[in-house]
């Protein structure tokens, strides 16, 4: 079935900064379509195993994408000097030049009115936006090239909690109509539980791997978070 080609496979994965070993022997692959969450706690990896996928650091062991893939990767912390004279309109003509092109990624994230796409949103300061804003037109800039995989870490990161909420579902809509295959660090385990068919808990080495509910059990969360386990198991029993 073509929904079950393989797109990723990570063989042995290791990333040292000096003699600092940060990640060291993970394996895992990803199948076209999958949503892969990345948790474990503060400092366990999880942003450098992005950086790795996109070459951007130095690893050893394997890592393979399919031929011919587009990825895209939205950074956890997109800090913009409020004084930066850029506007939206301006920060999405560095990758499309095609106004009309804009308007629609726009509105495949949920801003759906064009005369306000055009007459406000486009028109503002890319550092006047709130983390709800940005967050979305990040993910329509992330988009508006047709990827194939989207790689988001953290992407409600200091957004309030119902804006998470949000977030996710367009996340999860965008998938669905389009298809992408999804990688995402998440520090909430009822995200993970909700909208991830598979995840992979990173402690520097890989404590578990697979689908959420067979594997967030309370041995691998004690050995992922210690003693706040109970707390992100708690979180999700009262959700369920």
């Amino acid at each position: 079935m073509a929904n079950q080609e393989t797109i990723l496979t990570v063989e042995n994965l290791g990333v040292k900064f000096d003699n600092n070993e940060v990640l060291k022997g993970l394996s895992f692959f990803v199948k076209k379509g999958d949503v892969l969450a990345i948790v474990g706690p503060n400092g366990s990896g999880k942003s450098v195993l992005f950086r790795a996928l996109l070459n951007l650091v130095p690893y050893s062991g394997k890592i393979q994408w399919a031929p011919g893939l587009k990825v895209s990767y939205v950074p956890q912390k997109f800090n913009i000097d409020k004084e930066l004279p850029l506007s939206v309109q301006e920060f999405f003509k560095f990758k499309e030049k095609n106004s009309k092109k804009i308007i629609s990624a726009l509105k495949s994230v949920g801003i759906t009115d064009e005369h306000h796409i055009e007459h406000h949103i486009l028109k503002e300061r890319l550092g006047w936006l709130s983390g709800g804003q940005l967050q979305r037109i990040l993910i329509a800039w992330s988009i508006i090239d047709n990827p194939d995989v989207l790689l988001f870490d953290e992407p409600t990161a200091g957004i309030d909690v119902g804006g998470e909420e949000t977030i996710y579902n367009l996340l999860k809509k965008l998938k669905d109509e389009r298809g992408f295959t999804i990688l995402l660090i998440s520090h909430d385990l009822n995200i993970v539980y909700k909208y991830a068919n598979n995840v992979i808990c990173v402690n520097k080495e890989m404590i578990c791997y697979g689908e959420p509910n067979s594997v967030l059990d309370p041995t691998a969360l004690a050995n992922l978070y210690g003693g706040e386990a109970g707390f992100y198991k708690h979180e999700h029993s009262h959700d369920h």
